[in-house]
């Protein structure tokens, strides 16, 4: 099993129009771009997860994609 990491974005390093691009984009990226962009179904399903993990920091501080 791997070891889990802690990644904390700052959102404060940002402005509001960068972290609601952020939010937009992680909202919008989907499955042909991250298997676009994998070696394989698996890494796609691993950087999918990611993603939407990603997804939490913007959504917590306020930044809800519309």
């Amino acid at each position: 099993m791997s070891t889990p990491y802690t990644l904390t974005l700052t959102l404060t390093d940002m402005d509001d129009e960068t972290t609601l691009a952020l939010a937009q984009f992680v909202k919008r990226v989907g499955w042909q771009e991250f298997r676009g962009n994998a070696v394989d179904d698996a890494e796609a399903h691993q950087i999918r997860y990611a993603v939407d993990r990603l997804m939490i920091a913007p959504a917590d501080a306020g930044w809800a994609p519309r």
